[in-house]
């Protein structure tokens, strides 16, 4: 579920949001069900409102967009995605430490 920093990202949108995107994007895959995933969804909203106009930050529901989800090989959720310049530079499955996920963030955008 999307918040007010985070996009909702789908079948239809990711090209456009993360694919062609000007800045890193941080990608997480979850779904409604997925206890994890709830407990992950603080730290993906702080983050992305800690890095407003830096990184973008969407989430995938993979119940819903199963394509996109397959297609980036999604096996367990949370999945989380760092892509720069269209392409995936880190993945992270289950729950991760915001400090983890910052300094791959950080490392985005500043190479």
């Amino acid at each position: 579920m999307a918040s007010e920093h985070t996009l909702e990202l789908t079948d239809s949108n990711f090209e456009q949001e993360v694919v062609r995107a000007d800045v890193p994007a941080l990608v997480d895959f979850w779904a409604e069900w997925c206890m994890p995933c709830k407990m992950l969804a603080p730290t993906i909203d702080e983050l992305a409102a800690e890095y407003r106009g830096t990184l973008k930050v969407g989430k995938v529901d993979t119940d819903s967009n199963r394509e996109i989800s397959m297609k980036f090989g999604i096996s367990a959720i949370p999945t989380l995605i760092l892509f720069k310049d269209g392409a995936m530079i880190k993945k992270f499955v289950g729950l991760q430490q915001k400090a983890e996920l910052k300094a791959a963030i950080d490392e985005a955008i500043g190479s």
